[in-house]
């Protein structure tokens, strides 16, 4: 599918979110996998802010993304860190030349395979939520046309959060957010249950929890819980098309 069809079909998608009820998780997923997949990266990961400020891993095209976007977090420190608090995006950064920049965080990048990062703030009329991380394997600057691209989508998601948020009170966006925490941890556990069952990574794992979610009109969280319950075996799991 042409690059510009990608984009066009995500912003649409991106856009039919905002109703009252999204998951966000999924939301901010297809973020990272269509950033993947129309842009010149090999991986995408979301980090959002939480009421306190602190960051928090939601969303990754990738095992590997999703294990550098942790440990972002545990260090504080990592383009991503820079570009949340800064709210600024941090682009083109040559990791073999940053490890002054991030000398915990570019080691472990280089060591996933890395060569190359950027950090796209999730920001809206002065208000950063996050950040979306966009990671190369090659050497070299990406495209402007890829960053202005990026940047688009991580727009529209910003705005579908934001709306999102705007419909609930504060004690109700802080359940909403600790509900996506919890989330977070019982897809992981799912993911881990279905690996072990049919024998696959932990990518294609979830793949096939989105693709049995979306196959079947169910939430993520749902399906996920109904693995880690027992309720639902993993050979039950459909395939991702």
């Amino acid at each position: 599918m042409p690059r510009e069809t990608v984009i066009i079909n995500t912003l649409v998608e991106l856009a039919d979110n905002l109703v009252d009820h999204f998951d966000v998780i999924d939301l901010l997923t297809l973020l990272s996998d269509r950033c993947v997949e129309a842009l010149d990266v090999d991986a995408a990961g979301v980090l959002l802010a939480s009421p306190g400020a602190e960051l928090q891993f939601v969303a990754s095209s990738s095992e590997s993304m999703r294990v550098l976007e942790l440990f972002q977090i545990q260090m504080n420190e990592g383009p991503c860190v820079d570009c949340y608090l800064s709210g600024a995006p941090v682009v083109n950064v040559a990791l073999d030349e940053a490890n002054g920049r991030w000398p915990l965080f570019t080691p472990r990048a280089l060591e996933h395979g890395f060569n190359s990062v950027h950090s796209l703030p999730l920001r809206l009329r002065g208000r950063t939520i996050g950040a979306l991380n966009l990671f190369r394997t090659l050497q070299g600057p990406m495209g402007d046309d890829d960053i202005i691209a990026a940047q688009g989508l991580a727009h529209v998601a910003t705005i579908a959060i934001l709306q999102h948020r705007a419909t609930l009170d504060a004690n109700t966006l802080n359940e909403q957010l600790e509900n996506a925490l919890t989330s977070r941890i019982i897809i992981e556990q799912a993911k881990g249950i279905i690996a072990q069952s049919t024998q696959c990574g932990m990518d294609q794992a979830f793949g096939r929890l989105r693709a049995h979610s979306r196959n079947h009109n169910q939430g993520l969280t749902g399906i996920a819980s109904a693995i880690v319950a027992g309720t639902l075996s993993a050979n039950d799991l459909e395939n991702p098309n």
